[in-house]
């Protein structure tokens, strides 16, 4: 099999894992990162079903074992910080994860985990992104931020739900990727206090407002605000100011309760912020000619499923096993990714609109209800029951093997 020249825009989770797979396979890679140096910051990520099969089979499952952030489990909380209910993570290494899964971890300790596992024999460039791109033959021709132009055989957009990559290669009559759920949240870190702990705390408010603590160190808590709006003007929140983006929570959140000027003071100061809409990407193709999406970029399924890390991750193991089958006819190998993949994709962005009002409640008294029927699940242990007698493979699709690919051994015979 000769190598394959391939460049991927995006150094965040999906572009190294699939970086690590076919440098090990043979093939020259280079990964693109357009911030200055590697991007290892961000909030809490997990990994679940066919996501902790990956990462066996690419022998780094102890090494994200050893930096996962210790999360009990969640609890729903009033404004007295009393618990009204608690489920608790599902850690007999059977089933299904609940809430909170088994492999809980910082975005930047598994950034780093895949830096380091592929620096050695991936080019990493930072500060550069593809401004264009040609597609002459059977090559792809790029022309970087930075002046340079280059050819590879492969150009992969791991750059994102925002994807230029993507914006690129769908016809211009394609309808809107976005799939839009009418949240917004934002995240930020605040020192850590006595009455946090190793357990998710969700708590709502009147409003379709809620927010979420999570503690991932002894000296630090993870602060979530989130609220159900369908305004379209709230659209343009995610590229305003930073300065505007926290003003619009603070003024959003103020009364709502609990320890809310806590968190509102704490997010004055913050030097890691971030804000979001929550949409899902949804297209019709996730590839065109030797450019193909990969991740968030063609398939994102948005934080409410759990399913953002592990779909990049599955994404990039079938991704690679399909090129190096098909090394020598890439429209083959691109074509027999999205026919694999793509009904795995289509189980993990099934959301229930309901459910995500139902979880968002507009008065008290909802929030009542929500509190009530949570907490007589949690008393009978009905969700740790659910997860510990239900598959681990998410829907059911089965991960494929390809003995192409180098992979742990041991956990295959396992």
């Amino acid at each position: 099999m000769a190598p394959l020249n391939v460049l991927i825009c995006g150094g965040g989770c999906g572009g190294p894992a699939l970086a690590y797979w076919l440098a090990n396979s043979g093939h020259r890679v280079t990964v693109v990162e357009r911030f200055s140096t590697l991007r290892a910051s961000g909030a809490q990520v997990d990994l679940r079903a066919q996501g902790i099969e990956v990462v066996k089979r690419m022998g780094i499952l102890d090494v994200i074992r050893a930096k996962t952030v210790d999360e009990a489990g969640t609890s729903f909380v009033d404004a007295q910080n009393r618990t009204k209910a608690t489920v608790m993570a599902n850690k007999s290494g059977k089933g299904s994860q609940t809430l909170t899964s088994e492999y809980e971890i910082m975005r930047g300790d598994l950034v780093r985990i895949l830096y380091d596992a592929t620096k050695s024999n991936v080019e990493y460039i930072f500060g550069v992104s593809v401004d264009s791109f040609e597609q002459p033959d059977d090559r792809v021709v790029v022309y970087f931020s930075d002046g340079r132009t280059d050819t590879f055989d492969l150009l992969v957009g791991a750059d994102g739900q925002g994807s230029r990559i993507r914006k690129a290669i769908l016809p211009p009559d394609s309808p809107e990727p976005y799939n839009r759920l009418g949240l917004y949240s934002a995240y930020w870190f605040v020192p850590r206090s006595e009455t946090d702990s190793e357990t998710c705390k969700i708590y709502h408010s009147p409003g379709s407002r809620a927010i979420m603590t999570r503690s991932h160190s002894v000296t630090e808590t993870q602060v979530y605000f989130a609220i159900k709006d369908d305004s379209e003007e709230l659209r343009s929140l995610p590229r305003a100011s930073i300065e505007q983006q926290k003003a619009f929570w603070s003024e959003k959140f103020s009364g709502a309760g609990w320890q809310t000027d806590r968190f509102i003071e704490g997010m004055k100061n913050a030097e890691y912020f971030y804000c979001q809409e929550v949409i899902q990407v949804r297209t019709d193709t996730w590839y065109k000619n030797r450019v193909v999406l990969l991740g968030d970029a063609g398939y994102c399924p948005s934080p409410v499923t759990g399913m953002g890390t592990t779909a990049s991750f599955v994404g990039a193991y079938v991704l690679a096993g399909e090129i190096n089958r098909n090394a020598q006819n890439l429209p083959v190998a691109l074509a027999n990714y999205e026919k694999t993949l793509r009904p795995f994709i289509n189980e993990v962005q099934v959301i229930n609109r309901q459910m995500i009002r139902s979880v968002f409640p507009q008065t008290q008294l909802g929030i009542l209800i929500l509190h009530f029927v949570a907490g007589i699940l949690c008393y009978f242990r009905i969700p740790e029951l659910i997860a510990k007698f239900s598959n681990s493979e998410n829907g059911g699709w089965i991960l494929p093997y390809y003995p192409e690919l180098k992979q742990d051994h041991q956990t295959l015979v396992e």
